[in-house]
């Protein structure tokens, strides 16, 4: 409760004991002369509430109990909604604002809440668990919500559900390129969403370095995230694409030395670990690599694509774009914002590629 006055707090404490009495709840009080009063209630059950009166006009109750059942919650509801109406017949229109949020359900079967990349916390209206298996490199969940279908979770970072396909059409240009019989070269992407959908557009050939995703990711995503991935998974190649189980670095600089060359570059590396070798002595440092030697095998008038992060983000958005300053050779870059679904923020993509130099 948000009021428009100071709180008497030894006023709003006796307005509201009765309904915490008549729920036998044992009071226990603490007062500080200028911060106001923390008051604990506490029922034989075991459940609790908190009240918080603090002078300058914020009333604070939290109530916390164990109930798996409707009945329970019912009674939550009643409790509250008596707090509620005493505090509105003791302030008579003082009351600047209430907010009642939901219960927070810890300890459940099913883990509903996830951050997002800028710190909030979202509670996803998860119903079941699919998939949750531990591999050697990585946690692997996929869970289903009502809303996304089927979500890919590796070691607590939201990956891609089966609703993305905003960010899956994003990293590989929106829809602006022409992918017939080009040479395609993914760095990542083991959930199989990039490869389905290229080898639509008829390239040439697709190589999907799935070095950061491990077996265990792709046998779960071919079973389970199908909306996304179709039957792609289903062998590591096909008439038009080869996956490699692979750590991307020795690929890439095979490839260069090889002097293969890619008419597009994707890069879906996901935030884990791929590699412990030195060349890794800092995130950024990481970063450079796999973006110089994506531009040592990609073609002259090639497209490297990649996403970036939450648009929040700007400090990290910042960083990565002076790193595009520090390659090897000059490029320039695009970027575009869209809103991902089951991300429920807005993400930015990077179309990057060699800046022509005049003969």
């Amino acid at each position: 409760f948000s009021l428009n006055l100071a709180a008497d707090c030894n006023a709003v404490l006796k307005a509201l004991q009765p309904i915490f009495q008549e729920q036998g709840m044992t009071e226990t009080v603490h007062n500080w002369e200028d911060h106001g009063y923390l008051v604990t209630y506490i029922k034989k059950n075991g459940s609790f509430a908190n009240l918080r009166i603090h002078p300058h006009g914020l009333v604070l109750v939290d109530l916390q109990s164990y109930n798996d059942h409707m009945k329970g919650r019912e009674e939550v509801d009643q409790l509250l909604n008596k707090v509620e109406e005493r505090m509105k017949e003791l302030f008579h229109g003082n009351i600047k604002r209430v907010k009642r949020l939901p219960a927070i359900l810890r300890g459940g079967v099913i883990d509903r809440y996830w951050p997002t990349a800028d710190g909030r916390l979202v509670e996803y209206d998860i119903d079941e668990v699919v998939y949750d298996e531990d591999s050697p490199f990585q946690n692997i969940k996929i869970l289903h919500s009502k809303q996304f279908g089927n979500i890919l979770i590796l070691s607590g970072d939201v990956n891609l559900a089966e609703s993305d396909l905003a960010y899956t059409q994003a990293i590989m240009g929106s829809g602006k390129e022409d992918y017939t019989g080009k040479e395609v070269l993914i760095l990542g992407g083991g959930d199989g969403g990039i490869l389905y959908e290229i080898v639509k557009l008829k390239p040439k050939m697709v190589t999907m370095v799935a070095s950061n995703i491990d077996q265990m990711v792709i046998d779960g995503c071919k079973k389970h995230m199908r909306k996304t991935c179709g039957d792609v998974l289903d062998n590591l190649k096909g008439e038009c694409y080869q996956v490699l189980i692979e750590d991307c670095i020795p690929v890439l600089k095979r490839y260069a030395k090889e002097g293969r060359m890619f008419d597009y570059v994707i890069n879906d590396l996901t935030a884990v670990p791929i590699s412990t070798s030195p060349e890794e002595d800092s995130t950024w440092e990481f970063l450079r690599l796999i973006l110089d030697l994506s531009m040592k095998v990609l073609k002259q008038d090639g497209k490297y694509f990649t996403q970036g992060n939450c648009i929040n983000l700007t400090d990290a958005l910042t960083l990565y774009e002076e790193q595009l300053s520090r390659l090897y050779c000059p490029v320039e870059f695009s970027k575009e914002t869209v809103c991902v679904p089951s991300y429920m923020e807005l993400w930015v993509f990077y179309t990057i590629w060699k800046k022509q130099t005049d003969i």
